[in-house]
């Protein structure tokens, strides 16, 4: 992702990693700050994203908890929601109408996604018959989105011969979520977890009838729902 991220990246990174299902949980040892993670998640100095979470705290739209953690205001949640909106939309519409294929969709939704108005994203909507959900499975209501969360669960947490369907795919690595779909990890894929292996850090599932080897931290951001 290139430099020079704008309020509403940094808005939408917030939203992810304010949940306990969010869209990234970075794999760093420790409790980092927000300001590290933030920054590890949009390829960013942790003082360039020190630098934006003062100023969007002077707009009003985070606030410090009493950990330090920013915390989404009332306004910073509902912008961070309308660009999380926005954001899987454009997916649908790029994979919908114009060809490209879920992972191309990603890419090219973070790239044109702020230059489509609030009109033109209801406009967006209704072509497209107000889809549920984007291509990698989250959903377009963050309300339903949340509610959803309880249901759901990491692959790297559930034991062995647990039986799961692949609900959501972590979209912030592109190489992985590449990697997803080349590997047939897509959503609404049933899997069982035959085997984990902590000491090597991956575990073993049984997908479309083969068997497959995905490491810990790829498993941590397929999202499930078992049984």
């Amino acid at each position: 992702m290139a430099q020079g991220h704008s309020i509403d990246e940094y808005l939408e990174t917030i939203y992810f990693l304010a949940f306990p299902i969010g869209e990234y949980r970075p794999q760093t040892q420790g409790a980092p700050t927000l300001s590290a993670r933030v920054a590890e998640m949009l390829g960013v100095s942790r003082a360039s994203a020190g630098e934006m979470l003062k100023r969007l705290e002077t707009e009003g739209l985070v606030e410090r908890g009493e950990h330090k953690e920013a915390i989404l205001t009332p306004p910073g949640r509902e912008r961070a929601e309308r660009v999380v909106r926005k954001h899987r939309l454009v997916e649908r519409l790029l994979t919908d109408f114009m060809g490209y294929t879920p992972a191309e969709a990603h890419v090219h939704a973070d790239e044109i996604g702020e230059s489509f108005s609030d009109e033109m994203i209801e406009r967006v909507s209704e072509k497209l018959g107000h889809p549920d959900r984007c291509p990698h499975g989250w959903p377009v209501d963050t309300d339903f989105e949340q509610a959803e969360n309880r249901e759901l669960a990491a692959l790297s947490d559930l034991e062995p011969g647990t039986r799961a369907t692949i609900v959501r795919l972590a979209e912030h690595d592109g190489e992985l979520l590449h990697w997803f779909y080349d590997q047939g990890f897509v959503p609404g894929t049933e899997l069982e977890v035959e085997e984990t292996q902590p000491a090597a850090e991956q575990l073993t599932v049984r997908l479309n009838g083969d068997e497959k080897t995905i490491a810990e931290k790829a498993a941590a951001g397929l999202f499930v729902r078992p049984g």
